[in-house]
């Protein structure tokens, strides 16, 4: 099993939005290095924590599980979707999306600002200055020590 961290906008789907769907396809990876995360790595039954960035404040608010492991992300090949690339050919799809499914949401979010502050989890990727990956591995020890602080 392996852990990740998985950023929304919760003004475009929230962790509530991810309950009351229960799954959704986690569409409109447009990075390559998230893409191949989610391609090459998720795996039915990881564990994701879910962030929500763009927020006041910005953290985890709650936890998901890949139930579904990667597929084409079909938005690629509609004109009308945002995420509409004219360069991801249907024999070999550009982009991919994995299925979340809701597992628990936070009372409180865990914000970025507690996140730095607690000692032991300098080192995750998410902390680092410049990171801007909307997927990020998460070490068990790191993810562990998130959902003992919740």
């Amino acid at each position: 099993m392996r852990y990740w961290l998985m950023k929304t906008e919760p003004d475009v789907f929230s962790i509530d939005d991810l309950k009351s769907q229960k799954t959704t396809p986690w569409e409109g990876v447009r990075n390559y290095q998230a893409r191949n995360f989610m391609r090459d790595e998720m795996k039915k039954g990881d564990l994701v924590l879910i962030y929500h960035s763009n927020a006041k404040p910005p953290g985890v608010a709650g936890v998901g599980v890949v139930s579904k492991e990667a597929f084409p992300d079909h938005f690629a090949w509609d004109k009308k979707s945002k995420y509409y690339d004219p360069k991801s050919p249907k024999e070999n799809p550009r982009w991919m999306m994995v299925e979340i499914r809701f597992k628990k949401k936070f009372k409180e979010i865990l914000s970025l600002a507690e996140l730095k502050e607690t000692k032991g989890l300098e080192d995750m990727l998410i902390l680092r200055k410049g990171n801007r990956l909307s997927i990020t591995p998460v070490e068990k020890k790191h993810y562990e020590q998130i959902i003992g602080m919740r």
